[in-house]
């Protein structure tokens, strides 16, 4: 694997990324690291979903090969810059940016998404040089008016994020380097496999089609379309008779679906952005990556289905860690340090 600079790499990506660039562009297709509930697969053994009899857990590592291909990973202070696709409510953008803003808020009650960061911020790249642990937001784009339709491709979603850094009035700000676009789309957009295979996914723009190297994320509003998928365990499958869901801690479903495939992405972009550094498996067009290894577990004992240990709020609303000011459910990540899947209890000190 060659050496890379660090100055400038996103801007200028290694020759075989620009190899796979042209063979994807030649095929009009990607193959993005992608975020699923895990559990569609599972529609003949409801039980597994019941019960959590899944060999999954979080202490488990005899499975995990997860090595580093000497590929950046995002040392410089991380800005993400949203883009909103289709309708959205404020108190829904609300939600996500104070999300967004709790990553590495100081002074959070613990257990904390900041403390949950800290797991993501202890991998390095080959100089030993760690991920940061500031994330801030940067500017938005608003889409209200579904620009490139309301069924969007892969490819198309790239066409979206050229249109808001190219824009005539307040383009979104070009940042190779250490900017991470998130593509939300409202709940009235369907994406290419939404559902059915993918809740999100993250990757890079193509410099053919965007004029940059880019990373980003797209996530979907579930709440029309698949809330039982992609919003679990706030919506259940129709599927499994007899499931209830849990009571969300912000009040919207959708949006609460949303959050955890956030943190998922933003998680695997700063530890994954060119699809060539932290990962398992030896295929770099079907990684697995930090967030995939612990899809399902969002407390200790998770595994298939099963969420784990989860915390009640006063209302009944669920949830596993605090934010500046809000409760959210966020999946945990794993950590190459202890070898296993973990939160923010682990390092929130």
């Amino acid at each position: 694997m060659p050496q890379h600079r660090r100055t400038g790499w996103l801007s200028q990506p290694p020759a075989p990324v620009l190899l796979l660039l042209t063979v994807l562009t030649l095929f009009l297709s990607a193959n993005p690291a992608i975020a699923w509930r895990p559990w569609p697969h599972l529609k003949h053994n409801t039980s597994d979903l019941r019960f959590g009899d899944n060999k999954k857990f979080e202490g488990s590592s005899d499975f995990v090969k997860l090595r580093y291909h000497m590929g950046p990973v995002l040392t410089a202070n991380i800005t993400v810059h949203t883009i909103w696709y289709g309708t959205w409510q404020p108190r829904q953008k609300k939600i996500i940016r104070e999300f967004i803003n709790s990553i590495s808020a100081a002074g959070s009650k613990r257990p904390s998404v900041a403390g949950w960061w800290r797991t993501v911020q202890l991998y390095t790249d080959q100089t030993g040089a760690n991920i940061s642990r500031t994330v801030q937001l940067g500017a938005g784009k608003n889409d209200r008016f579904y620009s490139h339709g309301k069924t969007l491709t892969r490819l198309s979603i790239q066409s979206v994020i050229k249109s808001a850094v190219t824009a005539k009035t307040r383009p979104l700000p070009v940042n190779p380097q250490s900017g991470l676009y998130l593509l939300l789309t409202s709940d009235d957009v369907y994406v290419q496999d939404f559902c059915k295979q993918v809740c999100g996914f993250h990757y890079f723009t193509f410099p053919s089609l965007v004029g940059y190297t880019l990373p980003y994320a797209w996530i979907g509003n579930s709440a029309k379309l698949c809330p039982g998928t992609c919003a679990y365990p706030f919506a259940v499958p129709d599927y499994i008779p007899g499931l209830k869901p849990l009571k969300s801690p912000n009040g919207d479903v959708g949006v609460e679906g949303m959050i955890s495939v956030i943190a998922h992405e933003i998680a695997e972009l700063a530890s994954n952005p060119l699809v060539n550094a932290w990962y398992a498996g030896q295929d770099p067009s079907f990684p697995v990556e930090i967030a995939d290894l612990c899809e399902g577990i969002y407390g200790t004992g998770g595994g298939g289905s099963y969420t784990g240990q989860l915390m009640d709020d006063h209302d009944g609303a669920t949830y596993n860690m605090n934010g500046i000011r809000r409760k959210f459910l966020v999946q945990w990540v794993w950590s190459h340090i202890l070898n296993y899947c973990t939160g923010p209890n682990a390092l929130d000190q």
